[in-house]
């Protein structure tokens, strides 16, 4: 790669210059950083990592492989028809806009371009997050190798369809909050069951890393492994008839499913507004 234009400065786009920086992918130089109207978070990203802030136009897009939009979806509008002449055909945009289709940035664009959408999460930050892609019939083999390194360097990648984004969004996006409401309640219980909140914050966290490593390192399914801690008459029976009695695996279901329908009412609310933006452009 000889050079990545980020659109936007915020928690995404910090996440991954964090991880192309660490795992050496680029060299930091060849980062470049703009958004709207944030100079001093510029200023942050350029200390921290020695990415660079300067340049505007066509100065900042010349040679860059990818254009990565990081921007909030609301503002997808404005930046992408503020970057519009400098696009071209070559330019690999990398998007990672939530609810934001491929067809709304080629139409706000104006041209036919090589898209790709990343849905990642917010366990970007520490480089573990579970991210899927999906890419338009323009996006060549070398493309999609390229995203997918991009991706890697903060976890996870895996490919699906476009039209998988929105399970992709309720099952894995918002995923970290799921465990973190888990937690919240174990935290909860260890304090009613007269348990230290240091003590019950290491032991928790370790049983989730413990069972994740599961998980990870087995075939079994698990149901298999929930079964294998369960003796009949012991104590995990008897915490697993009360899930059981309350619906919480049912609620669960029920959770993603919301979440799922969520990400594609929201997507067509803004592929709306886009498309009501462009009429107007």
């Amino acid at each position: 790669m000889k050079k990545l234009v980020f659109i936007g400065a915020g928690s995404m786009a910090e996440a991954m210059i964090s991880g192309i920086v660490e795992k050496g992918l680029l060299e930091k130089e060849k980062i470049r950083v703009t958004n709207r109207s944030d100079q001093k978070k510029l200023e942050q990203l350029q200390q921290r990592y020695g990415v660079s802030i300067s340049g505007s136009g066509a100065e900042l897009f010349d040679d860059a492989d990818a254009v990565i939009l990081a921007v909030k979806p609301k503002d997808a509008a404005n930046a992408i028809s503020a970057i519009r002449p400098f696009l071209t055909e070559k330019t690999l945009i990398i998007s990672v806009l939530a609810g934001v289709s491929i067809e709304s940035i080629e139409k706000l664009a104006g041209k036919e371009l090589a898209v790709v959408r990343a849905m990642p999460n917010t366990s970007a930050a520490i480089g573990k997050s579970a991210t899927a892609l999906a890419v338009n019939n323009r996006v060549s083999l070398k493309q999609k190798k390229m995203a997918e390194t991009i991706f890697n360097t903060i976890g996870l990648t895996a490919a699906v369809a476009e039209n998988q984004l929105d399970a992709v969004t309720g099952l894995s996006g918002s995923g970290p909050a799921y465990i973190y409401y888990l937690v919240e309640a174990m935290e909860k219980s260890a304090a009613e069951i007269g348990l230290e909140k240091g003590l019950a914050k290491e032991l928790i966290i370790q049983t989730l890393l413990g069972a994740a490593g599961m998980l990870d390192s087995t075939n079994k399914a698990p149901k298999q492994l929930r079964q294998d801690v369960t003796s009949p008459g012991g104590t995990t029976e008897a915490g697993i008839k009360v899930l059981e009695a309350h619906g919480v695996q049912d609620a669960f279901i029920s959770c993603i499913k919301e979440a799922t329908a969520q990400s594609k009412k929201l997507g067509s609310m803004l592929s709306s507004e886009i498309n009501s933006v462009k009429q107007h452009v």
